[in-house]
């Protein structure tokens, strides 16, 4: 079965320790965990095994046109510039920064399959089963494996390839994910291969 393996987020305004949302507790869980060290892995794992690497990443317009002002969770992101296109804020994180030839989606919601081509892309390169690495493992994660499982992908999560502000909200949806997704680990996932 055609496998991808999907990045989710790891944009410097959730995950760098300098971006705007670090004080959410997104780049304390990567320190404690070593998240950042373990995605990188994962993508290498992933290159050198021709597994198709596909990023996504959310940023707003520079006008933010497309931003949802009565949303409580994209609601401040304007007036605060959050994850704006362009900025240092919107690219992905130098430690886990695609390649070239690597394909790179830009979302505007929580999950990476609205409103972007991810469903098409997934399609043209036959992929059947997709592996998810991301932040925050409760909402974009979680957003898009359960609209990966409603399209019939079949998902495997790596746990600890994500992140989410504590501890506790990381563990209690990889707890609900296993409904609809194969819940592993970088090693569990390398060692498969072999």
């Amino acid at each position: 079965m055609s496998k991808a393996l999907i990045v989710v987020d790891f944009i410097n305004d959730i995950v760098h320790e300098k971006g705007k949302m670090a004080a959410k507790g997104y780049a304390a869980f990567n320190q404690r965990h070593h998240t950042l060290d373990k995605v990188a892995s994962l993508i290498s794992w992933a290159r050198v095994n021709s597994v198709p690497v596909i990023h996504i990443g959310l940023a707003f317009s520079p006008d933010y046109l497309e931003h949802p002002p009565h949303s409580p969770l994209f609601g401040p992101a304007k007036k605060n510039e959050l994850a704006r296109e362009g900025d240092w804020g919107s690219q992905f994180h130098e430690q886990v920064a695609p390649q070239a030839s690597e394909k790179q989606i830009t979302k505007r919601r929580v999950s990476g399959f609205y409103n972007t081509d991810l469903a098409a892309t997934l399609s043209s390169l036959g992929i059947k089963h997709i592996l998810v690495a991301g932040v925050a493992t409760d909402m974009a994660v979680q957003s898009l494996v359960r609209d990966a499982h409603d399209r019939d992908f079949t998902c495997t999560v790596i746990d600890d390839c994500c992140a989410a502000a504590c501890d506790e909200d990381h563990s209690q949806t990889l707890r609900m994910l296993q409904n609809v997704s194969a819940v592993t680990t970088l090693a569990a996932l390398q060692q498969s291969s072999h």
